[in-house]
């Protein structure tokens, strides 16, 4: 299995999961339709997925790192 250090603080994996819910909200509220709905489905689908295991690669990719103190 995959070990990837964690780079989100606490606040930010909650953000973004309150995030993620708000979007799956309005892609499923029939609010957008076509391709900006599946857009915003992959997003959401995106920020959960992040928020649960802690690691975003586009964080890593520029190089932030998250100090556990």
């Amino acid at each position: 299995m995959f070990h990837f250090k964690r780079n989100l603080p606490h606040w930010e994996r909650a953000l973004r999961i309150i995030s993620g819910l708000l979007l799956f909200w309005l892609a499923y509220s029939g609010q957008v339709g076509g391709m900006l709905n599946w857009a915003i489905i992959a997003s959401a689908v995106t920020m959960l997925m992040t928020a649960f295991i802690g690691f975003c690669p586009a964080c890593a990719m520029v190089g932030r790192k998250y100090l556990d103190n």
